[in-house]
């Protein structure tokens, strides 16, 4: 018998049926527990939304705002440079050594007033030359002249040679000629001493200085001597689509003024306010766009030349829109659209069709009146009917107090249900009793 049980022809069917009974085992509690994936997935499925908006969900917090009436503009934002419109660079228009320099950097100068002086010794010295020169050919003129008057008389008489007047004729002619030469010279020698004064052609700032004292300076130097640009008033070269150049242009035609305004790089700080003077004569083949220049007072000196800027050109104005704020606005599968506030505290979708953004406003051109109340805040999880509390745009602000004062007035409605209902569950059994015993 032993030798029937250790044989392996026997044991070995005996091993594979407990097997198949294992693996079996295995296959059906694979089998139970995918089963019971697919039940809980399906259940999930079915589960209404907790946070959603449903009719029958929690109340959703929300901030709304009424719709009104008011005046939005119509605004083409570009990027600009500051421009100066005058940028003289000084320079001497005379050789000479640079005797005396009269600012310092950074001053503000008006037209005329002295920069610097070139060494006008020599010059004075060449205009007295010049006076002299002019007075001796006056002097040999005025002689010649007198010569002539009696020539003139003579030859009346015929007691001298026509020959004589006609050459004497010449010779005042001759120093005439050379009197007006010698006026312009003294002319040139003036105005060269006048250029050992150097003043300021314009109004504006004095930049740094490009040459010290002392120097030799002539007209021939490429950097010059200092560099004044004219700050007050500036203006801002900017570039727009060249789509834009027809409305621009009808504007400007009828005579109308176009408000600019210039702002930082962020866009959020407005630096100075102006207005549209001109566009280019041709449009860049290029980019598209074409140039235009605004004029800005900047008084406050808030731009500075090659400064870049944003600038906000007021093309037009809608007076009496309907307008809304753009916090409102919701997009999905309707397309543009709100949330509607109703009067039983519950929320509709409303499309709606937009125009114009001024800012954080917006034009409605359709789907709402002036009354109308939407959500413009706590929209992210309304739907359709979802019921809605409305809390103030300061607890919008400050969520921390909101859900605390929230908080605070539910625990004070809980106390007063309790006390009202019967706190005292004595005096709730007591009453029923009395009012059993009555019966």
């Amino acid at each position: 018998m032993d030798q029937q049980i250790k044989d392996p022809s026997i044991v070995a069917p005996e091993r594979t049926r407990r097997g198949s009974r294992w693996r079996g085992f295995l296959t059906g509690c694979l089998v139970l527990a995918v089963l019971a994936g697919i039940v809980w997935w399906t259940r999930q499925q079915a589960a209404p939304p907790q946070a959603g908006g449903g009719r029958n969900a929690g109340p959703m917090s929300i901030v709304p705002e009424t719709i009104g009436k008011g005046d939005i503009g119509v605004s083409l934002n570009a990027l600009g440079t500051v421009t100066s419109l005058a940028t003289v660079t000084i320079r001497s228009q005379i050789s000479g050594y640079l005797m005396k320099i009269d600012f310092k950097e950074g001053d503000e100068v008006k037209k005329g007033d002295l920069i610097a002086e070139i060494d006008s010794r020599p010059y004075e010295a060449t205009l007295a030359q010049a006076k002299g020169q002019l007075a001796r050919d006056e002097a040999q003129l005025k002689g010649a002249q007198v010569d002539l008057t009696r020539y003139q008389n003579l030859a009346a008489q015929n007691a001298v040679p026509h020959q004589t007047l006609d050459t004497q004729v010449a010779l005042v002619a001759q120093y005439q000629g050379t009197v007006e030469a010698d006026r312009a010279s003294v002319k040139s020698a003036e105005v060269n001493l006048q250029y050992c004064h150097i003043v300021s052609p314009i109004n504006g700032r004095v930049g740094l200085r490009l040459v010290d004292l002392g120097n030799y300076v002539t007209p021939g130097d490429t950097n010059g001597l200092v560099v004044i640009t004219q700050l007050e008033p500036i203006s801002v070269l900017f570039t727009l689509p060249e789509d834009n150049l027809q409305a621009v242009a009808k504007r400007l035609r009828a005579g109308a003024v176009l408000p600019a305004a210039a702002y930082d790089r962020s866009g959020a700080n407005k630096l100075a306010e102006g207005s549209l003077q001109t566009f280019d004569s041709q449009i860049d083949a290029t980019t598209g766009t074409i140039k235009l220049r605004a004029q800005f007072e900047n008084d406050k000196r808030t731009l500075y030349p090659n400064q870049f800027v944003n600038v906000r050109l007021l093309l037009d104005t809608h007076k009496d829109a309907t307008t809304m704020s753009t916090a409102g606005i919701q997009r999905g599968v309707p397309g543009t659209f709100v949330y509607l506030v109703n009067a039983d505290s519950t929320v509709s979708v409303r499309p709606v069709k937009l125009g114009v953004t001024d800012g954080d406003r917006v034009e409605v051109l359709s789907g709402l009146v002036p009354g109308d109340r939407i959500v413009i805040d706590g929209a992210d999880k309304l739907r359709e009917g979802a019921k809605v509390v409305v809390r103030s745009a300061a607890d919008a602000a400050n969520p921390a107090a909101a859900a605390k004062g929230t908080a605070n007035g539910a625990a004070k409605g809980d106390g007063k249900g309790d006390s009202k209902d019967g706190a005292d569950p004595g005096g709730g059994h007591h009453k029923r009793s009395e009012d059993g015993q009555k019966k």
